[in-house]
């Protein structure tokens, strides 16, 4: 092969990876690297985002709806630490995701030179760390085979972020190496036996219940999902932020099982013989604090279904543990042949009811967040992307917008399970640039907004258009307004926000904008922006008292008054 630098060597091996899309800040460190995708910018293109943190978000929103690992380059130090959000936000959701880093030159290591940091002490592999693997490549001629590492090592398993750390002088060699064909992860099966002994359980249980979730979904998995629950008439729920793995329209739909659990499904998880947690760690979320699903052994019966052999056992006791890709596992277990008669039917038409009966709630003015949602569903179309970052607003998006599930448009929900603030713009502005045809909707609280808005920047210079973003205004940082009034009520302190004009702001990046002041004006507001099929925010005014989709601040504050009271 002809000699060419190795960063146009790095580029030609993401091009052969399948990649057309990167994601990243321009740094010094890598200009190699960016020569490369000038070189090749028929066959990819790099996106130059505003801030390394919403560029690693878009990035891990990418490996979310591509299933392989969404790519981002940032440059040493400030750069590193700035994109350090995206690949723990990766980790947590177990999202394929690669970041590659320049690094200062081979000569000046070890000095503490000019924004010089041990990656592999920063992004600390292991259990608790950042990333699943951190490599430096300091060979060019070996460039391509850490490539390769880095994209068996992300898709491998429990998927995840790896780290890949470019020194600076390395990017300019030249090197005559061959890049290395496309990598497909090796994927696991069920033993027979085990899906044996899964039989067995299901056939002993009076009131199962599965709860489906994580990464490594296809539209194939999803599907044979869907017929196994179909044989064994199971109510099926999805795990916290992971609501499109499962039809939400679907009769044996049971909801979602996470921040603001419906209490009747809440009560059904806790009251369930026998739960098949498929494709999910199990984490503080889904189990309500490890309160639904106690560890270190649970009072129901539990098969815990995972690809990553680290995720098993590690906080529950399971009565069966089972190795296996999610995929796999899903068609092995659509094989099962279930009896004539199953005795929790009435079990399964009663959490879809449970489910159905959630959707009601009393009319809040003047802006009716459970309508909004509820007229954006019904608006929208059915392939729509929805996507959030962290706050009590999202609550309203997970309880009302019914996602059609990954078998019929794949990935529609992009939301972060590590609860990071800022991830829904970019993850927005991603979507739309790898899937223009596509319409995405952001909903944002103003707090969580203004940490990566300045993305919309990027949206408008890289030609994004379907996409909508609705701020939800309610002046404070309402999670933790929350939190402190049930602690410390009246007591408000570092909680309040002190907003700019959300609509002016949105037309200085190029948008559309509008302002909705009331329930009745959304819909037009919506529709017109949906036609328009321009970038556009709409900024909707949130009464700061209505701090959830289930309570306000003020029935909040009254009970941790008369708990005070009674201590």
């Amino acid at each position: 092969m002809t000699p060419r630098p190795a960063g146009h060597a790095l580029v030609e091996a993401l091009i052969a990876q399948g990649v057309h899309t990167a994601f990243g800040v321009p740094g010094e460190s890598y200009l190699a690297v960016l020569d490369g995708f000038h070189e090749h910018r028929e066959r990819i293109r790099f996106i130059a985002c505003r801030q390394e943190g919403g560029a690693a978000f878009m990035a891990e929103a990418q490996g979310k709806l591509t299933g392989r690992p969404g790519i981002c380059f940032v440059t040493r130090g400030p750069g590193a630490t700035n994109a350090s959000i995206g690949v723990h936000t990766a980790f947590q959701d177990s999202t394929p995701m690669i970041l590659f880093v320049g690094q200062v030159a081979s000569d000046q290591r070890d000095r503490e030179a000019f924004q010089e940091l041990d990656y592999r002490q920063m992004f600390g592999p292991g259990t608790l760390g950042l990333a699943k693997w951190v490599g430096e490549v300091q060979d060019a001629d070996r460039l391509p085979e850490y490539v390769a590492r880095a994209f068996h090592t992300a898709l491998q398993g429990r998927p995840g972020p790896v780290v890949l750390v470019l020194p600076e002088d390395m990017l300019t060699q030249l090197t005559a190496a061959p890049v290395l064909p496309l990598v497909k992860p090796a994927t696991a099966w069920p033993a027979p036996g085990a899906l044996r002994d899964v039989r067995r359980l299901l056939l002993e249980a009076k009131q199962p219940l599965v709860i489906a979730g994580g990464s490594g979904w296809d539209a194939e998995g999803a599907m044979a999902l869907q017929r196994f629950a179909e044989n064994w008439a199971l109510p099926v729920g999805c795990a916290f932020r992971f609501q499109d793995t499962f039809d939400n329209r679907h009769p044996l739909y049971a909801g979602d099982v996470g921040i603001g659990i419906n209490p009747k499904l809440a009560a059904r998880v806790r009251d369930a013989d026998l739960i098949l947690a498929l494709g999910i760690r199990l984490g503080e979320m889904t189990t309500g604090g490890y309160t639904l699903i106690q560890p270190p052994r649970p009072r129901q019966k539990l098969i815990h279904v995972h690809a990553g052999p680290e995720e098993l056992g590690r906080v529950y006791a399971a009565d069966l543990l089972l190795q296996a890709s999610v995929g796999n596992a899903a068609r092995a277990l659509e094989s099962l042949t279930a009896p004539p008669e199953l005795p929790w039917r009435a079990w399964a038409d009663a959490a879809q009811a449970d489910y159905q009966a959630n959707h009601d709630a009393p009319a809040v003015a003047p802006m009716d967040l459970a309508v909004v949602m509820k007229t954006v569903q019904r608006l929208a179309p059915a392939d729509t992307v929805y996507t959030n970052g962290a706050g009590n607003y999202s609550g309203w998006l997970h309880r009302y917008v019914r996602y059609h599930g990954l078998q019929h448009h794949g990935r529609t929900q992009l939301a972060p399970t590590s609860g990071a603030m800022g991830y829904g713009v970019p993850a927005a502005v991603a979507a739309s640039l790898l899937y223009p045809e596509r319409t995405v909707v952001n909903i944002a609280g103003d707090g969580d907004f203004l940490m990566t808005g300045q993305e919309l920047a990027t949206a408008t210079g890289y030609g994004a258009g379907r996409l909508i973003s609705i701020v939800v205004d309610n002046g404070t940082y309402g999670t933790i307004r929350m939190h402190q009034e049930r602690e410390y009520p009246g007591r408000v302190s570092g909680s309040d926000l002190f907003n700019p004009d959300f609509v002016a702001l949105a037309q200085a990046y190029g948008w559309r904008a509008a302002r909705v002041n009331d329930t009745a004006a959304f819909e037009p507001a919506f529709a017109e922006a949906l036609a328009s099929g321009q970038p556009t925010l709409l900024h909707l005014k949130l009464d700061p008292d209505v701090i959830t989709s289930r309570t306000t601040l003020g029935a909040i504050r009254a009970q941790a008054r008369q708990r005070q009271g009674t201590a």
